[in-house]
């Protein structure tokens, strides 16, 4: 019983310790026909890691970046593995330009003009479902605001 209990103890010691993934807020993104799922990174903080450590992502499943500043904004893929496809997107929703990414690069991946937000999915998301620069994104206004 004293071995199981000290085991039990390591465990939790063990969990912890490892760096917490604070929840964040998801909504609901429409792209024609196509429902997406997207965590926000409205914050300095949660902007900055990004998707980085993360090993998965589901079929319809993203994160979107929220800026300050509508500015022509850029995104790497330091840390992240998994392959990515970004669409920069402007205040009325539409797609910018969408550029591929490449696990744990650190080369830049810019906006082809100034953007208020970046949706980043699985690679090839966007071109499999047709969308590239001139679509259109409904439900922005339901995201929380940049801080």
């Amino acid at each position: 019983m004293r071995r199981l209990s000290a085991v039990l103890l390591a465990w939790v010691a063990l969990l912890l310790a490892l760096p917490v993934r604070a929840e964040l807020p998801v909504i609901n993104l429409n792209a024609g026909i196509h429902v997406i799922r997207a965590e926000v990174a409205n914050t300095f903080e949660t902007r900055a890691r990004g998707l980085m450590y993360r090993e998965a992502l589901g079929p319809n499943q993203g994160m979107l970046f929220v800026f300050t500043s509508l500015e022509r904004h850029c995104m790497w893929m330091k840390n992240t593995p998994l392959p990515l496809s970004v669409a920069f997107i402007d205040e009325a929703g539409e797609v910018v330009s969408v550029s591929e990414m490449a696990p744990h690069t650190e080369n830049s991946h810019c906006a082809a003009r100034p953007a208020r937000f970046a949706l980043e999915m699985s690679k090839g998301w966007f071109a499999s479902k047709g969308i590239r620069a001139g679509a259109r994104l409904q439900g922005l206004d339901r995201a929380p605001r940049p801080q």
